[in-house]
């Protein structure tokens, strides 16, 4: 039989996971004997050779299961089932695709994400048929992103507060911030006083200096109230600028705050947060790269 599709794989991923925690490698293989694949299938490999087309299937088949909470990942490569996915499961759908999983409200909300981008088409096509060629490539790479965005969040939510506050100083050297060297940059953590998290040469000599508060947010938005007191603390410091970064949003009223005040304070939330991480390659990696060519007029004239 040929390799199923990712969507095809949704509902027996969810299955494997229903007796308790798995790795994903487990339920490749399983499902590989299962599907009964031949070894020439089970052994294909994607342009970039470094995965399998079957075991690439199976992730991303995980990958939306964990976005629309059927699941919820314990450790490095591991999984279980969650309660809503329990739910699922006691009365089970003929198939688990995409519109299934639309029906949950944090599925939605993933495949939503791209409409915030001032790039972002205002509606999705109903198939890649009405797509240029490049459009289509240009489509996939902006899911991979949304997805790759909201792995970063989760994994940032799930570590310590003093590993965000570097991770946020760390990120601000890769943009260009006090040049290359390290100790341009510091996360205070819990030596930090003032209501200030990090603090950043904005040059490489020193001349200037970048304050920085950074709240690891799930739900609750950052308040006028929060902007302010930070505002405070920049006043302690006699610095004229800050930057205050959150895992989640900002509400209108602290954003409007921020707009008025007197010293320059920007603003970064989550979903900035991570396009700038992915931008700069902080937590992530070149997977693969695809080159797109085209006829080379001058060389027939």
């Amino acid at each position: 039989m040929a390799i199923p599709d990712f969507q095809s794989l949704m509902l027996p991923v969810l299955k494997e996971s229903a007796a308790g925690e798995v790795s994903i490698s487990d339920v490749v293989a399983v499902l590989g004997a299962k599907l009964a694949l031949t070894e020439a299938e089970l052994s294909e490999l994607l342009p970039s050779g470094k995965q399998t087309t079957f075991a690439n299937r199976v992730n991303w088949a995980k990958s939306y299961l964990g976005k629309a909470g059927l699941i919820r990942l314990t450790k490095r490569a591991y999984f279980e089932i969650s309660e809503r996915g329990r739910a699922v499961l006691a009365n089970p759908p003929q198939t688990i695709n995409i519109k299934f999983l639309e029906s949950f409200p944090e599925f939605k909300a993933f495949r939503e994400a791209a409409t915030q981008s001032p790039t972002a088409p205002q509606a999705e096509p109903t198939n890649f048929k009405e797509l240029a060629p490049d459009e289509v490539i240009r489509s996939a790479s902006d899911e991979l992103q949304q997805s790759l965005s909201a792995e970063l969040l989760a994994k940032i939510l799930a570590s310590p507060p003093d590993f965000f506050e570097r991770l946020v100083v760390q990120l601000l050297i890769a943009m260009g911030y006090g040049g290359s060297a390290i100790e341009a940059g510091k996360a205070l953590g819990k030596s930090g006083d003032g209501g200030v998290d990090g603090v950043i040469d904005q040059d490489a000599l020193g001349l200037d200096r970048i304050y920085v508060q950074a709240k690891r947010y799930t739900d609750s938005k950052v308040s006028s109230g929060e902007i302010r007191d930070f505002f405070g603390s920049l006043d302690r410091f006699k610095a004229n600028k800050g930057l205050f970064v959150t895992t989640s949003a900002f509400s209108p009223a602290a954003k409007e705050t921020a707009d008025m005040l007197s010293k320059r304070i920007v603003l970064i939330d989550g979903l900035l947060l991570t396009r700038l991480m992915i931008r700069f390659d902080i937590g992530c990696r070149v997977e693969e790269v695809v080159y797109i060519k085209k006829l080379d007029e001058d060389f027939f004239d």
